[in-house]
């Protein structure tokens, strides 16, 4: 039984990595702009297309190139091309919004969100595409736990990404700023510092880690299609949230219960359909016990 349980705490793990890099676009522009980007699930989609895309270029070379390579060079691609499509959203649907209801931003986020859908439906076809193992996927066997490269890749390229974002949050001028405008926005412009690049940074940060979490995802869950990115972008959206959403490790932290609750969940229950139901349980029960998530804090509005 225990073997049983540590394999499925690993594919847990596994997955609450994905999560918790979607999520950190979720909570980012929520703690710039107390605004929910409802497209970052579609941004993530796009992510895991541009990620697709290049790995089956590099693939028809007639080069060789090592799978290694092959998986730097797709991971790069995707997360410039889709660090600038969040920065086109942002000034081309969000700015312009900036001091309109906070409902229309919402709902703008939701048209930007179903047209990167049927765009790419358009563009693609409804048929699912197959992402190529560029990964071995021969497990290794450690103390009664199977364990792929794949998986101690995604753990190990996770970690790195988590630990360099909150490193450049909490030691460089753009992460000072960012945090400034979280904390008092009105007050930033006084001080020179430009809102809108850091917005746009924000935007391109956010949309970037969502690529490298899609490239991730299509490597562990080979099958990809247009309307992904709503299931796992809601997912996200809740490990935000129950992490606390505006704090960054609250993300990683809610990413990694979140993917637990769908790993464990047919463990104890008789089927996996009832993983929404308990995911939105525990959304349900948090915030009426503590609305902030277990690492937010809450605003006090100055009056």
């Amino acid at each position: 039984m225990f073997p049983i349980i540590a394999q499925n705490i690993l594919n847990a793990l596994q997955l609450g990595s994905v999560y918790a890099l979607i999520a950190l676009g979720y909570t980012m522009v929520y703690g710039i702009l107390t605004m929910i980007n409802f497209a970052h699930g579609d941004i993530f989609m796009v992510g895991c297309y541009l990620s697709l895309a290049a790995a089956l270029f590099l693939l028809g070379l007639p080069l060789h190139l090592p799978a290694g390579l092959i998986f730097l060079g797709a991971l790069l691609f995707s997360m410039l091309l889709t660090a600038i499509l969040g920065v086109a959203i942002e000034r081309l649907a969000y700015r312009p919004l900036r001091q309109a209801p906070r409902v229309s931003a919402v709902i703008t986020a939701l048209g930007v969100g179903l047209f990167l859908e049927n765009f790419t439906l358009a563009i693609l076809g409804p048929e699912p595409r197959h992402f190529p193992p560029l990964i071995a996927m021969t497990p290794w066997q450690v103390g009664g736990l199977s364990l792929t490269l794949l998986q101690l890749l995604i753990l190990i390229v996770t970690a790195l990404i988590l630990v360099l974002l909150d490193l450049l949050v909490r030691r460089t001028l753009m992460g000072m700023a960012m945090r400034a405008i979280s904390d008092n926005r009105p007050i930033v412009p006084l001080m020179g510092v430009s809102v809108d690049r850091v917005i746009s940074f924000t935007f391109a940060l956010g949309s970037a880690i969502a690529a490298a979490g899609g490239l991730l995802y299509g490597l562990a869950y080979p099958v990809l299609d247009p309307y992904m990115g709503i299931r796992i972008g809601w997912w996200a959206f809740i490990s935000a949230v129950v992490g606390g959403i505006g704090n960054i490790r609250g993300a990683m932290l809610g990413g990694f219960i979140l993917g637990a609750v769908e790993i464990l969940t047919p463990m104890v229950l008789p089927s996996s359909t009832y993983r929404d139901f308990v995911a939105f349980s525990l959304l349900l029960l948090l915030l009426v016990f503590k609305p902030t998530g277990l690492l937010g804090r809450p605003l006090f509005e100055r009056v």
